[in-house]
């Protein structure tokens, strides 16, 4: 019990783009425009750093290629990313939590998480002997990646030369995490398309992101509808 009572609160971190028009979520563009698809970004990134200031944690981290705005909720650090491919910048990313500390690494296509997911699973009761947590994405891609103990190394080791955007790029993660107790977390759908941003929409009908695509379908003559992008994500765009 006094162990249990002691277990350090995780780091949380989010590792995201600016929502800027042209930056952001360019497969939807089209059938939505570039300033429709960086508005459904920045809908998307507020319900999830909203989502994760309600689950316990240590320190919130938004680890964010370009400059913060008024979307950014109290409580949260901001630290630029690295330079490089997704692999490395979300390896690098781990580098912000301190090794003795849980670390639970998300992006910033997922607003359907909810408290819930997260909470339980990194809770002291619940952590116990788990090494990582591993959240898939529909895709074949992955949402979440979290380390008991994360060092700059150990991320290195599992993350650099993972292709990225493959429906391999889970796989080839867990390949990696072979050896290792791993917690599997649900399975997510990653915004991608449009057909995707209706599903997630409906699954998370109160959030920010969902009341955004009902504006921007409404904004369109005809059914904003989109096939499969074809090309599975990771946690961090």
């Amino acid at each position: 019990m006094r162990a249990v009572l002691a277990a350090p609160p995780p780091t949380l971190l989010v590792i995201a783009k600016e929502p800027l028009p042209g930056r952001v979520k360019t497969r939807l563009t089209p059938p939505c425009t570039p300033g429709q698809a960086a508005a459904l970004a920045e809908a998307a990134l507020s319900d999830t750093l909203r989502t994760l200031s309600t689950v316990p944690a240590g320190r919130r981290l938004l680890v964010l290629d370009g400059a913060p705005g008024s979307w950014l909720p109290p409580g949260w650090e901001v630290v630029p990313q690295t330079a490089g491919g997704l692999d490395q910048r979300l390896a690098a990313a781990f580098a912000h939590a301190a090794p003795d500390t849980p670390a639970l690494l998300v992006g910033m296509d997922t607003p359907q998480v909810t408290a819930r997911m997260l909470a339980e699973p990194l809770s002291a009761a619940r952590r116990a002997g788990v090494d990582a947590w591993f959240g898939p994405a529909a895709d074949g891609g992955f949402w979440a990646l979290g380390l008991a103990r994360p060092t700059a190394a150990l991320a290195r080791r599992l993350l650099l030369d993972v292709p990225m955007s493959s429906e391999r790029t889970g796989a080839a993660l867990l390949d990696r995490l072979d050896g290792m107790t791993v917690h599997h977390l649900p399975v997510l759908t990653d915004v991608d398309s449009a057909r995707d941003a209706a599903e997630v929409a409906a699954l998370a009908p109160t959030g920010q992101f969902a009341r955004r695509w009902r504006s921007v379908a409404g904004e369109h003559t005809a059914p904003v509808r989109g096939g499969s992008s074809g090309r599975p994500g990771a946690a961090g765009r």
